[in-house]
């Protein structure tokens, strides 16, 4: 039976909106940008996990046409980034691996805080 790889969680409007580099003008643009960023990570891993990571990362809004790269899972809010992060770690939570969550946004960290994830500031992926 092998390893099941931690979760990476990625709140994708947070993360991009962490760093004022002209990202409001394309939004789908700067969340490619992303997306394609995390390949290595997904592969390398978390300084925290040493091992490779499974990837989702969480659009929303004007990111939503943001697909899937073969090492980073898109996933498509079908209304509020926040509440889709909370159903996936919701659902996530019961398998026994580590959950990791990046985002800044304080609301959010507080309501995926009632499951056995770990917060992560968007500096860890950029």
């Amino acid at each position: 039976m092998g390893v099941t790889k931690p979760l990476l969680v990625i709140d994708a409007a947070n993360v991009v909106g962490s760093v004022p580099d002209g990202w409001w003008r394309d939004r789908a643009g700067a969340t490619t940008r992303l997306r394609d960023s995390l390949v290595e990570l997904a592969a390398t891993g978390l300084p925290q996990t040493g091992s490779p990571v499974d990837v989702i990362l969480v659009v929303e809004g004007k990111a939503r046409t943001v697909t899937s790269s073969d090492t980073v899972q898109v996933h498509v809010a079908p209304h509020s980034g926040d509440d889709a992060i909370v159903e996936l770690v919701a659902d996530e939570s019961g398998s026994g691996r580590p959950i990791y969550v990046v985002t800044a946004d304080r609301g959010l960290q507080r309501r995926v805080g009632i499951y056995a994830v770990e917060i992560l500031g968007p500096h860890t992926v950029r």
